[in-house]
């Protein structure tokens, strides 16, 4: 059970939500209409809420539930960790403990506001909305719609006549005539609707944003163009919104087609059974950490890279400190060993000192004069073929 209160300008509502352990909602919202003889306060109407959940939980004969609120002060003083000190809420605790001691099992739960929005809606509607005493407000009913209106009704249409989506649209350019059963509000969109198509021939184009003129397809159409697209001798199964967009820039158009993608990636074989598979072969990972600024340097090679420059360079040597993630780079025609140890020599030890350690993957640049000039200067070598990590991608 959930249960909230909500105090405002417009009056005093409360809102509690039952949810069974099969997951059927039962949301009760009751506007306070005795405040103007009984004052109320924000604790008053959090009680008067727990209140009308427990008194529902009751008359549906549940003797077990789990009670959240994002009110401490009630929690608190139902299981007896605070006193209630304040005069007005003693009688509202006295016959709350007349309801609890009616349940076999009951389990208290602090939530966060955010946590108790349903509740807190139901509160606030019955807050700020003024209900006269003659008049009877059914229950609630909230539903899910994933797609527009507008997708639902065609596709029934559809399915009913056997005509294309673009039917009215296509009849309505050609000769101006609407649907018989049509009601001024349905023919004002419909004219609107219209202004986006137009008749080349005997075909049906929409004009897309960039003045391009799209084929409007029907069902079978579409599902033929989104399989070939998808799946066909170039389809690299893409998601549904890409989906969407190629078969627009390919040349194609209908209402739904953005739901209808997505549903048919969905739906997809080899999407299901590939599409979350991580490819790469599971390693341990190695953190590679620095205790200071140009302690550590990564260093690797990029290229051979096209085309070249103007002076004919390919090759771009780059090193990386670890710590301060700063990068020194230099481009060559052609990269050697004796290059590599200079270019160490010049562009780290003489600008930064000379640092503790040097990771690179010891290909055939970074052996020879490399490993003399380490050993002069002590410098440690990280070999990273035997760690499984790259530094130019950290």
């Amino acid at each position: 059970m959930y249960f909230d209160g909500a105090a405002n300008q417009s009056g005093y509502g409360i809102g509690v939500l039952l949810v069974s352990p099969q997951g059927d909602h039962i949301p009760r919202s009751v506007r306070l209409a005795f405040s103007d003889r009984h004052p109320a306060t924000n604790n008053i109407v959090e009680y008067e809420a727990c209140i009308l959940g427990l008194e529902t939980a009751l008359e549906l004969d549940i003797r077990q539930m789990e009670v959240f609120g994002d009110s401490n002060l009630v929690l608190r003083q139902i299981q007896g960790d605070w006193k209630t000190r304040d005069v007005k809420l003693r009688p509202y605790h006295a016959y709350l403990e007349l309801l609890v001691a009616r349940f076999d099992d009951l389990r208290y739960v602090h939530l966060p506001r955010a946590q108790n929005r349903f509740a807190d809606a139901l509160a606030t509607l019955a807050s700020s909305v003024d209900i006269p005493i003659d008049v009877v407000i059914r229950p609630l009913l909230i539903e899910s719609r994933s797609a527009p209106a507008y997708c639902c009704l065609i596709g029934e249409i559809e399915d009913q006549d056997d005509l294309p989506w673009y039917h009215d649209i296509y009849q309505f350019l050609r000769s101006g005539t609407y649907p018989e059963v049509a009601t001024t509000k349905d023919r004002r969109a419909l004219r609107h609707l219209a202004t986006r198509f137009v008749i080349c021939g005997d075909t049906l184009y929409r004009r897309s944003a960039d003045g391009m003129l799209l084929l409007c397809l029907d069902r079978a159409s579409a599902d033929r163009v989104m399989r070939e697209v998808h799946s066909g001798v170039c389809g690299p199964h893409m998601g549904g919104h890409m989906l969407a967009r190629k078969i627009m820039r390919t040349g194609y158009f209908w209402l739904t087609m953005e739901t209808d993608c997505c549903q048919f990636v969905q739906k997809c074989p080899e999407c299901q059974i590939h599409g979350d598979l991580i490819h790469a072969p599971p390693s341990e990972l190695h953190a590679l950490t620095s205790p200071w600024p140009f302690s550590v340097w990564g260093i690797d090679i990029i290229g051979k890279v096209s085309p070249k420059s103007s002076s004919g360079h390919e090759f771009i040597l780059v090193a990386i400190d670890y710590f301060t993630k700063w990068v020194e780079a230099a481009s060559y025609a052609r990269l050697t060993s004796a290059r590599v140890a200079s270019f160490i020599r010049s562009h780290i030890i003489c600008r930064y000192g000379v640092p503790h350690e040097l990771i690179s993957d010891r290909g055939a640049h970074f052996r020879a004069e490399v490993d003399t000039l380490l050993q002069e200067y002590g410098i440690d070598i990280i070999d990273l073929q035997h760690i499984g990590h790259r530094p130019m991608g950290q």
